[in-house]
């Protein structure tokens, strides 16, 4: 097993996305072909909380679901020789469930495992916690596809 620690500066050589979309902060471990855990630091300052709601801050879905893809896709990239030629394309979703919000302070651990894998196509089996808790949980797909 290879384990290693990913901060900012090296999420960002890998994935395309940057603010106000990236939602990975570290990647505490990483397997490549089997698992990843990475962390969402859920700030107040956080554009989506402007009007999702006003008064009520919650974190939405969608974006938690993003969050948990976008580690699976670090560690997709992170297996490549040539991570800077392939672009990471959500491809799917399957048992998606939300179990409590996610509000400003929270820490959001993302926890991946490779269902199957093969030809630049990835399932993962995904969890979002905030401490013990589970927040949401999903199978999700992604595919890298070549830069063009």
């Amino acid at each position: 097993m290879v384990d290693s620690v990913m901060e900012l500066t090296d999420i960002l050589k890998l994935l395309p996305h940057r603010y106000p979309i990236l939602l990975v902060d570290r990647v505490l471990e990483l397997t490549p072909g089997k698992r990843v855990v990475a962390l969402k630091n859920v700030t107040a300052n956080e554009s989506f909380f402007q009007g999702h709601f006003p008064g009520y801050p919650v974190m939405p879905g969608v974006l938690i679901v993003e969050a948990m893809a976008q580690a699976g896709c670090v560690m997709m990239l992170s297996e490549l020789d040539d991570p800077e030629n392939k672009v990471p394309f959500f491809a799917g979703i399957d048992r998606c469930k939300f179990r409590r919000p996610v509000v400003p302070g929270d820490q959001l651990r993302l926890e991946l495992d490779v269902l199957r894998q093969r030809d630049g196509l990835c399932k993962l089996q995904g969890k979002a916690m905030v401490g013990a808790e589970l927040a949401a949980e999903a199978e999700i797909m992604a595919v890298l596809r070549e830069r063009e």
